[in-house]
């Protein structure tokens, strides 16, 4: 079997086992998705690092995905730096933006995600290396750690060029995890992992593989 033939059989796997989660992820009933969410987030509070952390950087849910902003709410309420992500398309890369307000520093941006409007933009950029943990969205994840985001390879840039430094845990549904998924070389491991039914310490769990 040739590499280009072992490539596109792994490229297929890959965007297969990401079609099947989000489309179980978007059948959940709404009022399911919230209430899971909201353990999530019980589940991602309870960790020592979080209670410790200065600066989280968050994504801003969108669509089906595991919710967030009761979570950049009560973050901010604690008196935490939050900075969100805006997508720079052309770049192909992300920026780091700090938030005070969601509700009105909030807009709908690249792809219809909300971000940051261009005053907030233009105002309260910060340094990634300041951020001390990431908040990570995705498709498709496994209890090693391993992530399929949505096609675009943006936190797999972000994570390791611009916040090496920062713990990177995953939301994500049970539903979302799978035994394996299959990893190209650019694709970045979670730290931790959190759904509503367990926690996975997928460094701890790579170091005892």
């Amino acid at each position: 079997m040739s590499m280009k033939t072992t490539e596109s059989m792994e490229d297929t796997t890959r965007n297969r086992l990401r079609k099947e989660c989000l489309a179980d992820r978007d059948l959940q009933d709404p009022s399911q998705r919230q209430k899971k969410s909201q353990e999530i987030q019980a589940q991602l509070l309870r960790q020592p690092f979080i209670n410790k952390a200065s600066h989280l950087f968050i994504y801003v849910h969108f669509r089906s995905e595991v919710e967030t902003l009761a979570l950049i709410e009560h973050c901010l309420a604690q008196g935490k730096k939050v900075s969100v992500p805006v997508t720079l398309r052309k770049e192909s890369r992300l920026l780091a933006v700090q938030i005070t307000d969601p509700g009105c520093q909030l807009v709908p941006g690249c792809f219809g995600i909300p971000e940051p409007t261009k005053e907030q933009i233009a105002r309260a950029m910060i340094d990634p290396a300041d951020i001390d943990a990431v908040v990570v969205p995705g498709s498709v994840f496994d209890a090693l750690g391993g992530r399929l985001g949505y096609g675009g390879g943006y936190y797999d840039r972000f994570l390791p060029q611009e916040a090496p430094q920062a713990r990177r845990i995953g939301l994500a549904y049970a539903l979302q995890i799978v035994k394996q998924v299959p990893m190209e070389p650019h694709d970045q491991y979670m730290d931790m992992i959190i759904t509503e039914e367990k926690i996975y310490q997928c460094r701890e769990l790579r170091e005892e593989a």
